[in-house]
């Protein structure tokens, strides 16, 4: 006990009189305290110890004996480390309670034992100023106890936090990369140790940080998020449900990255796959950046810009013919086939479309035609054409894009 002056002041066979009436009251006193608490909080839980006896009895008379038995010190002793309080501090996390419940369960117990230490004070004479600064110690004390329920208490909400996260990334994985390697029902397994119902449909999200040090984005907890990865990666459960864009929005603010599309959960690697793509399209400046994408909002991007090598060996198949025309004449020729292949109109639409006059359009679709002949009436060859052109199309307005 701190060092107190009117404690000090009292003579020591008064103070070995109060100590040896508190100790032996304690057994009697730790009963009386545990029935008022339990009068107070009824939902409190007993849970005996090896010998039968409820273990917050156990506690309250050996806290009571650690406090009394400090009465006499004068070398400012430590207190006892009671290691039930911090089992008890551990027990409110796996309950899923906060420790405000305890706290007042502990502040009721150092009233009700003061109210019975005050009476025996009076029995022997202790001076009042004496008396009270036993109270403040009792109180000084109490904090001591909460330390240790804190410590207990947040070491093993900082264990079940990291047994969370590595079930989680667990299940990620398997979704992503092992679905179809493990025996029937691992998934829903894994899914039940963290209290994730599986749901029907999944999208898959790739981020990029905007900070090395970035905090999380305050996705909700059905959300399963993986932070160790370079590029973090998020598996939203029922991705069209109402309300989850708006929420994911706010709840992604400040982050890029791209979410893949709605597939079953069996299929989850496959969002993942259009969600990389869609990230790689995005570093190449060729899909809109600084913000979370969805792949849905960007299909003819996905479709036509990732194979380029493809694209480009068909392109050259398709187009040479007009590619032997100076390179304005050559441009010009195939945004007027293309105008063609999508309307498949007549000369005065595809004017109107391109903003040239009908003569001139009638003009280009003969030199096409010479170019190409019965090429441009075989379907699978229109189908390649059109393909080809759209790419082209695509690739240079992304290019303009980046240019202003």
């Amino acid at each position: 006990m701190t060092v107190r002056t009117a404690w000090r002041d009292v003579p020591r066979p008064q103070l070995r009189r109060f100590a040896d009436l508190a100790l032996a009251e304690i057994p009697d006193l730790a009963q009386g305290i545990l029935r008022d608490i339990r009068v107070e909080y009824p939902a409190l839980p007993l849970i005996p110890d090896e010998s039968g006896e409820p273990m917050a009895l156990v506690a309250i008379r050996r806290a009571l004996a650690d406090f009394v038995s400090h009465l006499l010190d004068t070398d400012d002793r430590q207190h006892e480390r009671l290691e039930l309080f911090e089992m008890f501090g551990r027990a409110e996390v796996l309950q899923g309670r906060s420790l405000d419940s305890l706290q007042a369960v502990y502040r009721l117990g150092v009233r009700l034992a003061w109210r019975r230490l005050a009476e025996i004070g009076q029995q022997v004479e202790i001076p009042p100023p004496a008396m009270y600064e036993l109270a403040e110690a009792g109180f000084e004390y109490l904090d001591g106890l909460v330390a240790q329920s804190v410590h207990g208490y947040a070491e093993a909400a900082a264990r079940q936090v990291g047994e969370r996260l590595w079930a989680q990334k667990r299940l990620i994985k398997l979704m992503l990369t092992e679905y179809g390697t493990e025996p029937a029902g691992a998934l829903a397994e894994h899914a039940a140790r963290i209290g994730w119902p599986l749901p029907e449909q999944v999208a898959v999200g790739v981020l990029l940080r905007p900070a090395p040090d970035a905090v999380a984005p305050a996705v909700g907890r059905d959300v399963l998020l993986d932070m160790e990865c370079e590029r973090p990666r998020m598996i939203l459960p029922d991705p069209d449900a109402a309300g989850r864009s708006d929420l994911l929005r706010r709840a992604m603010a400040g982050w890029s990255g791209a979410i893949g599309p709605a597939v079953p959960l069996a299929d989850a690697a496959k969002s993942l796959h259009w969600a990389c793509t869609a990230l790689r399209l995005m570093e190449r400046g060729q899909l809109p950046d600084g913000r979370v994408i969805r792949c849905t909002e960007h299909t003819e991007a996905l479709v036509l810009l990732p194979p380029e090598e493809l694209i480009e060996d068909l392109a050259r198949r398709c187009l040479a013919p007009l590619d032997n025309c100076a390179p304005a004449h050559s441009r010009r020729l195939a945004e007027t086939l293309l105008a063609w292949l999508e309307t498949r109109g007549g000369a005065p639409e595809i004017a109107a479309l391109l903003g040239v006059h009908a003569q001139t359009v009638r003009y280009r679709l003969r030199r096409i035609r010479e170019l190409l002949g019965d090429e441009m009436d075989e379907p699978d060859r229109r189908f390649e054409l059109e393909l080809v052109l759209r790419a082209r199309r695509l690739r240079e307005d992304k290019a303009a894009a980046r240019r202003d």
